[in-house]
């Protein structure tokens, strides 16, 4: 009995990081058709990356994207240590932005799930849980 050809670690890292972008840019059409401006997209800092980072108003809008086959299964995957991960990038973020600093900062979450409307959950969790 032979076995399928495993696909190659680098073959699936390329197919997840195509998936990780074309998600991130559905994310961020939609954050622009509800009116957000995208100030940032994949941004890097020493303590880590955030998706999107979107301003509203006078709110910012710290989002990560998820791109799973259900959107359960995208929620569930943002666990704890992600989590202060993007508190701590959004930190270096707000030192590197002073202007930034006095408007109204939250952590939102968009799930994209396929053949669906991504969803957009505005302050999906605070930085005081980390």
């Amino acid at each position: 009995m032979t076995r399928p050809p495993a696909t190659k670690p680098a073959a699936r890292r390329q197919q997840a990081e195509r998936l990780g972008r074309m998600a991130e840019a559905k994310a961020a059409m939609l954050l622009r058709l509800k009116g957000y401006r995208i100030c940032a997209q994949r941004w890097k800092s020493p303590a880590g990356e955030i998706d999107l980072i979107a301003r509203r108003g006078s709110a910012v809008a710290f989002v990560e994207v998820k791109a799973r086959s259900h959107a359960d299964e995208a929620l569930a995957s943002l666990g704890a240590h992600q989590r202060r991960r993007i508190v701590q990038a959004a930190r270096h973020w707000l030192a590197a932005n002073p202007d930034a600093a006095q408007c109204d900062c939250r952590f939102d979450i968009v799930l994209v799930t396929p053949y669906q409307w991504p969803q957009h959950i505005a302050n999906a969790f605070a930085a005081d849980d980390q």
